[in-house]
């Protein structure tokens, strides 16, 4: 493809999804001059790898796995190798049954400061995949391949996220909900 058509298709795919993926940056890295670096990274390696993206695929994943590497590379070895076994700690996120579900919850929560600081205060690897999935809309599937994880394991952190973000939230607003 001509340079100048390519710049401009990837000009067209791109532009709309920046303030998206300023915020992710910045809910990944938590301070706006590294967030806004990590944008301009990424756009720079996403225009210098446009021509590898495959036209009809989904570009915003692609795109946001292009972040995600850039954040991961900026924090060296040591912030990729951080994993945390959910499953070795089921006692701290036990949920009543008769709690009412994290989408029913977030629909009624008119306290976004709330919202937030409950936010904050989930495991990173917990929030990002949240986030992916609520904010950015993405489908398990293409969470899967920006977090480069099996579906299942995307579907597990989603289901875990919520019941602990639903658990900060009765605690926050003191048991209302």
């Amino acid at each position: 493809m001509p340079a100048p058509n390519r710049s401009a298709l990837f000009e067209q795919h791109a532009l709309p999804l920046l303030p998206s993926l300023y915020s992710h940056a910045f809910w990944l890295c938590r301070n706006h001059a590294e967030a806004e670096d990590i944008v301009q990274e990424t756009i720079s390696k996403a225009l210098r790898a446009f021509d590898s993206f495959q036209t009809g695929t989904n570009f915003k994943a692609w795109i946001f796995r292009i972040l995600r590497n850039t954040f991961l590379t900026s924090r060296t070895a040591i912030a990729a190798s951080r994993t945390v076994f959910l499953e070795d700690h089921l006692d701290m996120i036990e949920v009543s049954d008769a709690a009412p579900n994290p989408e029913d919850l977030l629909l009624r929560l008119d306290n976004q400061a709330a919202l937030s600081e409950a936010l904050e205060r989930l495991h990173p690897q917990l929030r990002e995949v949240l986030l992916l999935c609520e904010v950015e809309e993405l489908k398990y599937k293409e969470i899967a391949m920006v977090l480069d994880l099996p579906i299942g394991t995307v579907m597990s952190r989603i289901s875990r996220a919520r019941r602990i973000l639903q658990e900060q939230l009765r605690e926050q607003l003191g048991g209302s909900l």
